[in-house]
């Protein structure tokens, strides 16, 4: 049939009655011979059509969605499409209305009608007639049939009421791998007679061995490149403190370069805090961050020797900035303890500070005491100091930025630092110089 043909109103066959007659034409067209597909290409006219058939034909409103058939069937949509344009092509199938396929919008599955084609028919001799003159010519039922046509529509009849199943595909196992134990079954030879087993003496002593002798097995599995990557990624987001809430995929692909290099976590935090620290609270997006440090870092650092001086560089820096913040977690690197003048000065400057705190004086006083008893040699030894006393010079600075200035005046910038912190030395810079007035300009 024409694509023009294929439509309830243009079709000149008659719509099926019941199902069961329908089957019988689509059993009859199969076996006719007088359908040939348009197409020379994809799947024949075979069991898979009679099957979908049978799908349809159990539908009470025949409106089949390709892929309800193609997940019931267990077929591809594409298999499902070309058996349907094959029974409307042979005049089974034909639309009432047609699906639509609008993209954006929900997808309407086609509804069809079961016809038996005017040549069923013709070739079994059955009689039909028009009820309603006034109905469309498709609305013909049958009134009889022809003798000649009797035991055919017999024998459709037993194909019709067979169903169809899909069939599987088993591998054939060829006669002779069979084995049939203790001689068992129909047949007397077994292959298994023609073996010998080994002696006693050989299975008591252990010394018999096995024809495939078993490999033995070599040390741990190697990781390929992808192994290589999620491993250096899962221990980066274990160690690294400002990468543990990233992902691990994602971590091991922004960091795939050097894993492919033989990069180690250190080595890649290393690269990543190379120029400045990185805080975990001020990380927001670490993966990112990430991605920025190490744009191009394989390529500066091509061997192990430069990622060695680069790990080293690295380690002197974070111990440099954690030293400067803590103030007294680790001595002054040009502290000399063994002076002896250093050490006296630290001892007057300690008596101070706890004359100062017991007398209650006030902190102008007791900066400008300590400004004249403290520190010939410029440097201080925070070890010798109490957590106690380093926490009222720091009070001290907090209250009053020319008690920094004092300090500023008698000790070193760096270990003015190292007691107060930088923070406080810089607010208590920027105060004096917000409160200094600035001199007129002379005319």
């Amino acid at each position: 049939m024409l694509a023009a043909a294929q439509w309830v109103s243009t079709t000149t066959g008659r719509i099926a009655t019941d199902p069961y007659s329908w089957m019988q034409s689509v059993h009859w067209v199969g076996g006719s011979g007088l359908y040939t597909p348009s197409r020379n290409y994809g799947p024949k006219w075979g069991p898979t059509t009679v099957l979908i058939a049978q799908e349809l034909s159990a539908l009470t409103e025949c409106r089949p969605g390709i892929e309800y058939l193609a997940r019931k069937l267990k077929l591809s949509k594409r298999t499902v499409q070309y058996h349907l344009d094959m029974l409307r092509e042979a005049g089974l199938l034909v639309y009432r209305t047609k699906g639509t396929r609008i993209t954006g919008s929900i997808r309407q599955a086609s509804v069809y009608e079961r016809v038996i084609p005017v040549e069923f028919d013709e070739a079994l001799g059955i009689r039909t007639v028009q009820r309603d003159e006034t109905a469309a010519a498709y609305t013909r039922v049958p009134v009889g049939i022809a003798e000649e046509g009797r035991k055919l529509i017999g024998k459709l009849a037993k194909k019709a009421a067979r169903k169809v199943r899909r069939r599987r595909s088993r591998t054939s196992v060829p006669s002779r791998s069979r084995c049939t134990p203790m001689q068992g079954g129909t047949s007397a030879f077994s292959s298994a007679g023609t073996s010998t087993s080994p002696s006693e003496t050989k299975l008591a002593s252990g010394s018999t061995s096995h024809p495939t002798p078993k490999k033995a097995t070599s040390g741990p599995q190697k990781l390929n490149t992808v192994g290589r990557r999620y491993q250096l990624g899962q221990e980066l987001v274990t160690n690294v403190p400002w990468l543990q809430k990233a992902s691990t995929p994602r971590v091991s692909w922004i960091a795939r370069h050097c894993a492919d290099a033989g990069w180690t976590w250190q080595e890649v935090q290393a690269a990543a805090e190379e120029h400045s620290p990185i805080d975990p609270a001020e990380a927001r997006r670490p993966s990112g961050l990430l991605a920025h440090r190490l744009k191009g870092v394989h390529l500066l650092y091509a061997n192990p020797e430069a990622r060695q001086q680069m790990v080293l560089a690295w380690q002197e820096s974070t111990a440099q900035e954690h030293f400067r913040h803590s103030g007294y977690d680790a001595p002054a690197p040009h502290a000399a303890p063994d002076d002896v003048e250093v050490s006296e000065a630290q001892a007057a400057f300690g008596a101070a500070v706890r004359a100062a705190n017991a007398s209650g004086s006030s902190h102008a006083a007791s900066a400008n005491d300590q400004a004249g008893l403290m520190y010939a040699a410029g440097s201080i030894d925070l070890h010798a100091l109490s957590p106690h006393e380093i926490g009222m010079h720091r009070a001290f600075a907090a209250d009053d930025p020319t008690y920094v200035r004092s300090l500023l005046d008698t000790l070193s910038d760096t270990a003015v630092r190292q007691l107060l912190t930088s923070k406080l030395v810089d607010q208590a810079l920027a105060a004096l110089r917000l409160t200094t007035p600035t001199p007129a300009p002379a005319f």
